[in-house]
């Protein structure tokens, strides 16, 4: 059985990226693979990532405050391709905005100040579980 494959991405024109990078050391330590797709990308190419790559997880960092926008328009363009792959958000995240995201499809919300270790295990586990599903 290969590894668990996790793309992470920090979509539209947030530009900082320690966070995300810290995660994806962690993940990666853990056992997964991480596909990191960096900076300033665009939906369509986070879902071609995800398609390419075959991955169990996308995560995405969004600290600018457009989650919501960018979480409906990223599921949907998920759904539109037919590529049924959970999605994790992290960064600043309002917890109001925690239920919105929960309401729209997202698997899981990690708001700043989750433990290194919550988030690993948690995209872990939702990796372990669409692979079984598979």
């Amino acid at each position: 059985m290969r590894q668990p494959r996790i793309l992470l991405a920090k979509p539209g024109l947030d530009g900082h990226d320690r966070g995300i990078k810290v995660i994806a050391m962690a993940l990666r330590d853990a056992g997964a693979e991480v596909v990191y797709l960096g900076l300033c990308r665009t939906v369509p190419e986070i879902v071609r990532g995800a398609i390419d790559d075959d991955v169990d997880v996308i995560g995405i960092s969004v600290l600018s405050g457009a989650h919501l926008a960018l979480a409906t328009e990223l599921l949907g363009t998920l759904d539109r391709e037919g590529v049924a792959v959970p999605v994790v958000i992290g960064g600043t995240i309002p917890e109001g905005d925690v239920v919105s995201l929960s309401d729209l499809g997202v698997a899981a919300v990690y708001p700043v100040g989750t433990g290194l270790h919550e988030v690993v295990a948690g995209v872990l586990e939702l990796a372990s579980r669409e692979r079984v599903q598979r």
